[in-house]
Parts: structure tokens; C-alpha cells; sequence
């Protein structure tokens, strides 16, 4: 086989064989298969989509590619949790400790930032001395030792998509429901967990914009999971307004404390108890109280002895941006709309994401927001502050936020969409 063959048939609208799949995932891996050659058939994906049994055969592949983990020698059952990412969803950090507090083990593999949404080991990585790449035996240790870890997938869990992951973000392929649903399930299924809980964001913030969208990747991710063995939930969530008050990596951290330590914002503390108790349900321990975690300490302690075990401070001061801009309510009234894909460019325009899959991110970098739909503000308040360490960036980041905010009338009645849209099983 060769690649431009693979690709034509995908151009032209055709179906892949699963020898196709086969033979292109493992010549990709190996290198034989380049990079160009890999976007331009993630592009033809992209706009002419794959069918169930195509993205099956995909996601085996993926899998096929590396090695499987097994954590059946844990004393407790394992849940794990995926986001299909957003703008402030810095819900995988207070979560993964909260329900290891509650009696599940949680081995959490994380990725990177992809586009204008946030990647929770760009965030962890703020944390001075935190480490995001574990061997096996590393986080089985941490596992085992404090209940929950957070940590990249190894080089041989499904290397495929380590290499694809990447490439996606940098060639506007990032939206293709059969890629993300493969990306996701072959890394949670290789990863070995018992059961799988997926936030499936929808919205401007969210790579999926409408509810139909969304339901069809969270339905064929759930059929991955459950034909692979894994008990595997979704609920679909809204990404119309960036989750809490901050959109950055160390902005993220700090709140995510917050929340650990019984405070935080309304919504992201209701979407963590949400998914906590999705998690500990689908684990087979549905009496715990995650609130009950949260209010006592014990999932900050968590937190604590899990930022430790890979190596970070969690008292070490966190980045501080070296510039900021406050940009100010331009009307008084009720603030009716603040759109979350608007503030997710400006904050990776700020330098909270990359352009490039080697660029660095800014761990100061980012947007605190002053003011979320519903709130009464006056003209000239502050409604957000920009972070960045490079001043020269805040006019591109402020051409991201033209016509993001929206207002009505003082007075006005405002009902927020709900944060837990619908579940899927």
C-alpha cells in the first residue's frame, strides 16, 4: 500500500478498508508515513467523515499501535474521566483527587493545549517541579500510594496517536468527530481503566457547536468503550461561557485550589460534583459524598500528596504574568452573553497555547474574568484582565474579544443554560 492511495480514497468520498487503517496507522507510527502526507488524510477525514465501522477499526489500530496497561492488581476499582476540552475547564485537577478521596483509584492521562482550549499538563505544569511524564511502575507507585495521578501517556500507549494528537492541533483538523473519538478511546481503553465518565462540551468554546454534534461523538465514543469492555458514560455540558473565572494555566491552578479548599466558582464546583459522583457510580461505589470529600479537607489532602509524588511544591508561588490590560464594560446593564471561544483565542493569543506542537505556552498567560453572563455591570468596569509576559501580543488578543460580551436593559431577567446538558449511556 502507499499513503496516496489511502488518501484518495478518503478525498474521494470512499470508505477505507480495514487493511487501509491498518497499514497507515502502523506506517505512520514508524515514520513511514509522513506528517504531510498524515494532515492531508486527517483534512479529507475532516470533511467527509469515517463510519462506525471505520472509526472502530481506526480506534483499534491506534490501540494496536503500543502497549496496554492493567491495573486489576489495585485494591480498589479504577473510573477516569475525559473532556473533549473547553475554555476554563480546569475540572480534571479538583476532580481527580476529590474521587480518590471517595475511595476510587484514578489514573488520569491527560494531553496538551489543542487550538484555543487548554491542556491540563500545560496547566500542572505551572506547579514548580511537577513532573507530567511517568514511567509505568512511577504511576502505578503514585496510584497505590496516594489514589490518583495525573501524568502524560507514555511513549508506548498508543504512540499513533501521540504523533496524530499534535499534528491535528497545528492543521485545523482538531474539530473531526472520528478523530477525536479515536484519540480519545484508544488512549482511555489502552490505559486499562475499569470505567470512563466523558464531559463532552458543547457550545462556541467546545470543538462540538450544537447538541447533535455532540451527541453523536459522545454516543460513539460510549460504544467504544462498552464493546472494548469499559463501562463508559457521557454527560454533555455547556461550553457557551468559559468554565469559572479564569482561562490561562497557572490562573487555572489557582482556582482549581480553591475549589479543593471548599471555595471556587458556583460552576465549576457543581460540573466537578457532577462528574465525581458519574465517576464513583460507574466505579461501583455510589454511596460516597463527594461533597462531603470536599467540605472536609480530605480531597485537599489528596491534591497535596498527588502535586508531591510527581515532583511539584504545592506551596511554591505560581507564575505571575509580567503585563496586564483590563479591558472594561463598554455598556451598564446586565451582561447577557460572554462568549467562550472568543476568550479561548485571546487567551492563546496571549501565549496560554501554541501555535506550533514545539512551541512553549506562557504559564502566567491567560484571562481572569471580573464579571459572567447574568451579573449587573456598570460602563467602565472591569469585565476581564489579560496576563501575558510579551505586551506587544494584547492587541491581537483584544481583536479575539470584539463583540464577545453582549448586554440588555438593567433589569433584565437572565437564565443561564445549565451546565449538564444531557447524559448518554
Amino acid at each position: 500500500m502507499d499513503a496516496i492511495s489511502v488518501i484518495r480514497t478518503k478525498r474521494d468520498r470512499g470508505r477505507l478498508t480495514d487493511a487501509q487503517i491498518d497499514w497507515v496507522i502502523d506506517a505512520y507510527t514508524r515514520g513511514e508515513v509522513a506528517d504531510e502526507q498524515m494532515s492531508s488524510l486527517a483534512m479529507a477525514i475532516l470533511l467527509n467523515g469515517m463510519d462506525r465501522a471505520e472509526i472502530a477499526r481506526w480506534t483499534a489500530a491506534m490501540i494496536k499501535s503500543g502497549e496496554r496497561m492493567d491495573f486489576s492488581s489495585l485494591p480498589v476499582p479504577t473510573s477516569d474521566k475525559h473532556s473533549t476540552g473547553g475554555v476554563g475547564d480546569k475540572i480534571t485537577l479538583p476532580l481527580a483527587p476529590l474521587v480518590a478521596a471517595c475511595g476510587a483509584a484514578v489514573p488520569q492521562l491527560s494531553g496538551r493545549g489543542l487550538g484555543h482550549t487548554g491542556g491540563t499538563l500545560d496547566k500542572l505544569e505551572s506547579i514548580p517541579g511537577w513532573r507530567a511524564l511517568l514511567s509505568n511502575d512511577e504511576m502505578m507507585a503514585v496510584l497505590r500510594d496516594v489514589g490518583s495521578v495525573i501524568c502524560a501517556a507514555g511513549d508506548g500507549l498508543a504512540p499513533a496517536d501521540k504523533k496524530l494528537y499534535a499534528l491535528r492541533d497545528v492543521t485545523g483538523t482538531v474539530e473531526a468527530i472520528p478523530l477525536i473519538a479515536s484519540s480519545i478511546m484508544s488512549k482511555k481503553i489502552a490505559e486499562g481503566t475499569g470505567s470512563l465518565v466523558l464531559d463532552v462540551k458543547v457550545g462556541s468554546g467546545a470543538f462540538m457547536k450544537n447538541l447533535a454534534d455532540a451527541r453523536e461523538l459522545a454516543s460513539t465514543m460510549v460504544g467504544l468503550g462498552t464493546d472494548h469492555g469499559v463501562k463508559t458514560v457521557a454527560l454533555l455540558t455547556d461550553m457557551s461561557t468559559p468554565l469559572g473565572l479564569t482561562a490561562g494555566n497557572a490562573l487555572e491552578v489557582r482556582e482549581s485550589v480553591e475549589v479543593l479548599a471548599g471555595g471556587g466558582p458556583a460552576d465549576v464546583v457543581e460540573l466537578t460534583i457532577a462528574l465525581a459522583r458519574e465517576m464513583l457510580d460507574a466505579a461501583g461505589l455510589p454511596d460516597a459524598d463527594p461533597a462531603k470529600a470536599l467540605a472536609d479537607g480530605s480531597a485537599m489532602d489528596h491534591w497535596r500528596r498527588m502535586i508531591i509524588a510527581q515532583g511539584g511544591d504545592p506551596d511554591a508561588a505560581l507564575p505571575v504574568a509580567r503585563e496586564q490590560h483590563v479591558v472594561t464594560a463598554a455598556e451598564s446593564g446586565v451582561l447577557t452573553k460572554l462568549d467562550a471561544y472568543a476568550v479561548g483565542v485571546s487567551a492563546w493569543r496571549l501565549g496560554a497555547g501554541r501555535a506550533r506542537k514545539e512551541d512553549p505556552v506562557q504559564f502566567g498567560a491567560g484571562i481572569e474574568l471580573h464579571a459572567k453572563p447574568g451579573d449587573t455591570v456598570k460602563a467602565g468596569q472591569p469585565l476581564m484582565t489579560l496576563h501575558t509576559d510579551t505586551p506587544e501580543k494584547f492587541d491581537y488578543a483584544l481583536q479575539a474579544l470584539e463583540g464577545a460580551a453582549d448586554y440588555a436593559a438593567a433589569g433584565t431577567e437572565f437564565t443561564a443554560n445549565p451546565i449538564v446538558l444531557d447524559r448518554i449511556s
